[in-house]
C-alpha cells in the first residue's frame, strides 16, 4: 500500500521519538509500550489497515448487488459443472470461510454433502478461501493465475494462465476482462477433476474424451488430458444456461443484448461469479482497527503476537502486507517449506488426479506450471486473513490445527522427522502413502533453514495474534450460511451444507 496513505502515522510516530526510543523499558500505562511498538512496527511493514475500503476505488465503480447475486446462484447451480453433481460451493463452504471442509479437496463424484462427511475421490490439493481474493494478484496453490502488472484491477498487462489461454485470451487492456478475478471465474467449469467431470461434452468433443479406468476403481483423466481445450466444455455450459428461462430472465435483467434476445455468453458468467466474490471480502480484523488507531481493538496477547509477527518470528517475510501483497498477509510468491507430502492412499487409488514422482505419491508445485525442475515443491505463500476458520493447513491438508501449522514454520526438519498424519487429524485415506521427505527438505527456503526458539508464552501470543487478531468476525459461518439458497434457477438440488442449516438459508 502507498504510504501516503499512512501519512498520519508517520507524524505520530516522529512526535512520540522519545516513547519509541524507550519502548523497551516502558511501563504498564501502555502494556509495557505494546501500542507504541506495535503501531511502529505495522509503519515500518506498510500497513494501513484500510485495504477493505479501498475495493470501490480500485474497481473504479460500487460494487453491483444485483450481479453478485446473480453470481451467487450460480456460485451453488450445479448446471455449471457438466457432471452435474458439483459447482464452487461444493469446494468453497461458506461454513468455512468459503474455503474447503476438506485436507484435500473432493469434487466431482461426491455424495453430496459440504463438510466433514463428504465423500468421494480425492483431487491434489486443498481448496484455497474465496474471502478476500479480490485482492489476490495471483491465485492457486501454484500462483498459475496471474495479473501480469501485480495488481488484479490492473489489466493494462493482461492476465497469464496456463495453455490453452496463455496470455492472449485475458490480453491487456480487454474492456471487459478488467479484473483477475473476471478471468479467473472462465476456468472452473472446465476443471475436470473440479466440476466438469470426464463424460465430456460426447459429440462436441468426442469419444476419446470418455472416462479412463485405472484398473484400481478410480476415474482418472487420460495422460495427455491437459491438451484438451476448454471451449467446448465452456460452450456446453452456455448451452444449459440459455436453455433455462429463470437464467435467462436474471441475465437480461442486467445485459441489454440478453434482453434483446442475444444468448448469455461466458463473458456474463465470469463477470457475475467474479462480482459475487467482490462481496466476500472481510477484511475488517483487530489488527485493522488498530492499525486506524482503535488501539483498543487488539488484547495486549494479540499485540504481543502480532509483534514476533513482524519482528522475531520474521513470518511477514513471506506472509508480507505491503505492495502487491495488498495487506493479504502474504506475498504471493512461492516457496519451499517443506509440508509433509500426503496423498490419497495408493496415489490414484482414491483420488482423481495421478500424483507426481516414482511413487505417485509426490506434488510437484509449480513445477506442474513452469516445467522447470527447479521450480519443484513450490508453492504460493497462504493469505492468512480468516485462517481460523480453515479446516486445514498448507496445500494439501497436512495439519488440521492452526498451531501446528505454525510450529511447523518454527522447526520444519523436527516437524517432518516427528510427523504422523493420524496425530495431524487427516482423514484415514490419505494417512497410508506419505511421500518421500528429502527431497523435499534438500530444497527447503533458506528462511526456514535455521529453527526458531521461541518461549512458550511467545508461542501462545503468535498462535493468539494469527488465529483472532487477523479474523474478521463477518467471515464466521453464522453470517456466510445466510448465503445458500434454498432453491436455484436451474431446478438442480442445492448441496447439503452440513454446518449451514436449512432454516439460515435465502430464497432466491
Amino acid at each position: 500500500m502507498a504510504r501516503a496513505t499512512f501519512g498520519w502515522m508517520a507524524s505520530w510516530v516522529a512526535a512520540l521519538g522519545f516513547e519509541l526510543a524507550m519502548a523497551g523499558s516502558a511501563t504498564a500505562a501502555d502494556g509495557n509500550g505494546l501500542d507504541v511498538r506495535l503501531s511502529a512496527a505495522l509503519y515500518a511493514a506498510g500497513f494501513t489497515g484500510r485495504v477493505e475500503e479501498s475495493l470501490p476505488r480500485r474497481l473504479g465503480r460500487p460494487v453491483n448487488r444485483q450481479l453478485a447475486d446473480l453470481g451467487r446462484l450460480l456460485w451453488f447451480d450445479k448446471s455449471g459443472g457438466l457432471h452435474s453433481d458439483n459447482t464452487c460451493g461444493g469446494c468453497h463452504s461458506p461454513a468455512t470461510g468459503f474455503g474447503d471442509s476438506q485436507s484435500m479437496a473432493i469434487g466431482i463424484q461426491n455424495n453430496n454433502l459440504v463438510g466433514p462427511h463428504r465423500a468421494g475421490p480425492r483431487n491434489q490439493r486443498r481448496t484455497p478461501a474465496a474471502v478476500n481474493v479480490a485482492f489476490y494478484p495471483r491465485l492457486m496453490w501454484n500462483g498459475r493465475f496471474a495479473s501480469l502488472s501485480g495488481d488484479p484491477f490492473d489489466n493494462s498487462a493482461g492476465f497469464s494462465f496456463p495453455p490453452p489461454e496463455g496470455t492472449t485470451r485475458f490480453g491487456p487492456n480487454d474492456p471487459i476482462i478488467t479484473h483477475l478475478l473476471i478471468a479467473q471465474a472462465h476456468m472452473p467449469p472446465t476443471e475436470l477433476v473440479e466440476v466438469a467431470g470426464f463424460t465430456g461434452t460426447r459429440g462436441t468433443i468426442g469419444p476419446e474424451f470418455d472416462p479412463f479406468d485405472d484398473g484400481l476403481g478410480s476415474v482418472v483423466p487420460p495422460p495427455d488430458a491437459s491438451g484438451y481445450r476448454n471451449e467446448p466444455i465452456r460452450q456446453a455450459v452456455l448451452e444449459r444456461l440459455n436453455s433455462t428461462p429463470a437464467y435467462r430472465q436474471k441475465f437480461g435483467a442486467l445485459f441489454p443484448s440478453v434482453a434483446a434476445g442475444g444468448p448469455i455468453d461466458f463473458s456474463m458468467f465470469s463477470r457475475a461469479i467474479a462480482e459475487f466474490e467482490f462481496t466476500l471480502v472481510f477484511a475488517d480484523a483487530p489488527i485493522d482497527r488498530f492499525a486506524r488507531g482503535e488501539t483498543g481493538a487488539m488484547s495486549e496477547a494479540q499485540k504481543r503476537g502480532a509483534l514476533i509477527f513482524f519482528g522475531k518470528g520474521n513470518c511477514v517475510a513471506c506472509h508480507a502486507v505491503a505492495g502487491q501483497s495488498n495487506e493479504m498477509f502474504s506475498d504471493f510468491r512461492n516457496h519451499v517449506i517443506g509440508v509433509p507430502q500426503v496423498a490419497p492412499a495408493f496415489g490414484v487409488g482414491r483420488g482423481n488426479v495421478i500424483f507426481d514422482g516414482p511413487g505417485r505419491n509426490e506434488d510437484f508445485g509449480l513445477e506442474q506450471v513452469t516445467g522447470n525442475p527447479a521450480d519443484r515443491y513450490k508453492f504460493r505463500s497462504s493469505p492468512l486473513r480468516n485462517a481460523a476458520l480453515q479446516v486445514a493447513f498448507f496445500h494439501n491438508g497436512a495439519f488440521t490445527r492452526l498451531e501446528d501449522a505454525i510450529r511447523h514454520h518454527l522447526d520444519v526438519a523436527r516437524s517432518v522427522r516427528d510427523y504422523d498424519p493420524i496425530t495431524a487429524g487427516l482423514d484415514n485415506d490419505l494417512t497410508l502413502a506419505i511421500g518421500p521427505m528429502a527431497p523435499v527438505l534438500a530444497r527447503l527456503d533458506p528462511l526456514l533453514a535455521t529453527p526458531l526458539e521461541l518461549r512458550p508464552d511467545e508461542f501462545r501470543d503468535l498462535l493468539i495474534f494469527v488465529r483472532d487478531g487477523l479474523l474478521d468476525e463477518r467471515a464466521r459461518r453464522e453470517n456466510l450460511c445466510k448465503l445458500v439458497p434454498r432453491s436455484v434457477p436451474s431446478g438442480f438440488t442445492v448441496l447439503q451444507f452440513e454446518r449451514c442449516p436449512a432454516r439460515e438459508r435465502e430464497d432466491h
